[in-house]
């Protein structure tokens, strides 16, 4: 991608690739519900609308956080992974979820990832990694 930043802080250069209300949830979606394709990214409860969707991947893809691929099961559907840069988002979503969790009304069910990826600490997180990149990475 171009370099358009208009700041050279590691904080700002970040957002930059995820920082809208869109992003993180999208990424969210592919590490905790397995969310792979645009029809269900559409179904999160948060309501995101197609062209903001497609345009979410669409950057996503761009700053190589995600891939897309043609479906083999489908010729007009994509499949999207996360590539080793949005694995290495799992610690960040974790302290955004435990931060969620402690300063905002969520329910028991929404905590429940974040509870279980606090209690399971570094080894935990390693091991969800793992998984990912097993899923994400080992599919291509």
């Amino acid at each position: 991608m171009a370099s358009s930043e208009k700041s050279a802080c590691p904080i700002n250069l970040a957002l930059e690739v995820f920082g809208d209300r869109w992003s993180l949830l999208i990424v969210r979606d592919m590490m905790f519900a397995g969310k792979r394709h645009f029809r269900e990214f559409l179904q999160s409860e948060e309501g995101i609308s197609s062209n903001i969707l497609a345009e979410r991947l669409n950057k996503l893809v761009e700053y190589g956080v995600l891939s897309k691929a043609d479906d083999p099961s489908h010729k007009q559907k994509a499949v999207y992974s996360l590539t080793p840069t949005g694995i290495d988002l799992l610690p960040v979503v974790t302290q955004i979820g435990i931060w969620g969790r402690k300063y905002r009304p969520v329910t028991e069910e929404s905590a429940a990832p974040s509870v279980a990826l606090e209690k399971g600490g570094a080894a935990l997180q390693k091991k969800m990694q793992a998984e990912l990149r097993k899923t994400h990475l080992d599919s291509h």
